[in-house]
């Protein structure tokens, strides 16, 4: 039943638009990235062109049967980024219902993302979890591909019951960082929350200073080097830019840390880039 249903689901996006993402006619709106880039400066998409990348995705993450996946966007070009970073934002896709904006049930993907503040609705230096659309995570993305992450069966369906109780909300910590330290509760950012619900999943624990602790004896950071992190960063000094909960080298969370951290642990079934299609 589970295999047919798993069927069911690739079938259906492979054959079927997913109503769930506006129409490739409408604008997509604009996204605060939550990653070390900030608000994109400008669309690296147009309309159609983000319309047909996010149906890339959403097709390919069915067509392997992914009922939760991490998909990674970059809010920079690759030239601004530090070169151990190729990504900035990070989000759970799942798949389920969504109500179309026709009012009707339909099967698709949503994104489940911690943005940072705007500085206007909400503080530069806070953050906040909401849930959108593929389409609405790829108009920020300022490059041509993005890197996926998919969990082990059993790592999906313990994140699903996790997305879905009151543990996903707690794990969030609203205080935002761009380079929060992976091993700190004072911080968090998009990828570090991404790590902290895995590691709450993966161990089945909902304690935080636990699940912290542990992080500290299983997970490697990536270590941002101090010269390209000032080359990157320093223009751009401001709330979101705290070293308070870094006491020594900078260390952070990306998608390579997550991956292998993922692949160490034997819970992770694939994980790999998606280059754009023209």
């Amino acid at each position: 039943m589970r295999h047919l249903a798993l069927v069911n689901l690739a079938a259906c996006l492979m054959a079927t638009p997913v109503m769930a993402a506006p129409q490739a006619t409408d604008i997509p709106k604009p996204v605060a990235d939550s990653g070390q880039s900030g608000r994109a400066p400008k669309a690296h998409y147009t309309p159609v062109e983000a319309a047909s990348f996010a149906k890339q995705i959403e097709r390919d993450l069915a067509s392997r049967q992914a009922r939760v996946a991490l998909v990674f966007r970059a809010g920079k070009p690759r030239d601004h980024l530090p070169d151990n970073v190729p990504y900035t934002h990070g989000a759970f896709w799942i798949y389920g219902d969504i109500k179309g904006p026709d009012g009707k049930i339909y099967k698709g993907y949503s994104s489940y993302n911690l943005y940072q503040g705007d500085g206007v609705s909400a503080p530069l230096d806070q953050s906040y979890l909401a849930q959108d659309f593929p389409l609405d995570f790829i108009s920020a993305n300022q490059v041509d591909d993005v890197g996926v992450i998919i969990p082990s069966p059993e790592m999906q369906r313990r994140l699903l019951a996790l997305i879905a109780s009151p543990t996903y909300e707690r794990l969030h910590v609203p205080s935002y960082s761009l380079v929060s330290n992976p091993f700190s509760s004072e911080h968090q950012n998009c990828t570090e929350f991404l790590l902290d619900v895995i590691a709450s999943a993966a161990w089945e624990t909902n304690d935080y200073t636990q699940i912290k602790a542990d992080l500290g004896a299983h997970f490697k950071p990536t270590i941002i080097r101090a010269n390209i992190f000032a080359r990157t960063f320093g223009p751009m000094i401001n709330p979101r830019l705290r070293l308070d909960d870094q006491p020594g080298r900078i260390e952070t969370v990306t998608y390579e840390s997550i991956r292998a951290f993922m692949s160490d642990n034997h819970l992770l079934q694939t994980a790999y880039v998606i280059p754009r299609q023209n």
